[in-house]
């Protein structure tokens, strides 16, 4: 079986926790990794799925940096474990609302394609206090949705929300939030 429909398959098995029908395309893997820059000593990623974005990540990364990739799914955790062989890389298979479990202070990017609309307004809220509590004061919070009018999900926490269109199918935005005034 091809590999794109094998993934394909799996990412709709795992709709609830994947939010997807598919890998997201290398236009929104740029773009949602533009702000891991050579100071990023420290990144996160919620729903890390089968690592597309986390090899962009870690290519972006310097060489001193970190890799935290969060995934609740088991399978997709082993997956990333064969396929991916850096030293940089940490992958937890837990929830993000327990980051804090893993991640001290000083974040610079927390880089996500999570599945917010899916979960509930609870998780959501808890995710994003313990990320904002995690992220430094001039980091970056990266986020996909399918949805290009869910800023109100990140005016609580951020002052700054940059969102970019991404054509593709379905169509994705790339939320970019922070605080830091240019």
């Amino acid at each position: 079986m091809p590999s794109k429909l094998k993934t394909a398959i799996e990412f709709v098995k795992h709709i609830r926790t994947t939010g997807a029908i598919n890998q997201t395309s290398k236009r929104t893997e740029e773009e949602i990794t533009q702000q891991v820059v050579e100071h990023s000593k420290l990144v996160v990623e919620f729903g890390m799925g089968h690592g597309n974005i986390t090899e962009k990540i870690l290519s972006k990364l310097p060489a001193d940096g970190r890799l935290f990739a969060f995934e609740v799914n088991s399978d997709f955790c082993k997956v990333v474990e064969e396929s991916i062989d850096d030293d940089r890389l940490t992958i937890v298979n837990d929830s993000a609302a327990n980051i804090a479990k893993y991640v001290d202070k000083d974040i610079n990017n927390i880089i996500s394609s999570m599945p917010l609309t899916m979960f509930s307004r609870e998780l959501v809220s808890e995710i994003f206090k313990e990320s904002f509590s995690l992220l430094k004061a001039d980091g970056y919070f990266s986020q996909i949705l399918y949805n290009k009018n869910s800023r109100d999900k990140f005016d609580q926490y951020f002052s700054i929300i940059d969102v970019t269109g991404i054509i593709s199918f379905p169509p994705q935005f790339v939320y970019h939030c922070t605080d830091k005034v240019s």
